[in-house]
């Protein structure tokens, strides 16, 4: 089984993340928040359920 949060949470602290933004819809999630990052895969989405936590590790690591 691939580890995704652990592999994305990772990529955030190495500073691989350029940018985030919360859409719609991405393929079947809805609604989703995107990670974007400089290398592959490019973009992560994460589902609704995951936000809150996410959103703490994407302020913790601005403050950084």
């Amino acid at each position: 089984m691939y580890p995704y949060h652990n592999k994305i949470k990772q990529r955030i602290k190495n500073n691989e993340l350029e940018r985030y933004e919360y859409v719609d819809q991405y393929k079947s999630i809805s609604p989703c928040l995107l990670l974007h990052f400089s290398t592959d895969p490019k973009i992560r989405p994460i589902r609704e359920h995951r936000f809150k936590e996410y959103e703490a590790i994407l302020n913790e690591n601005a403050k950084n």
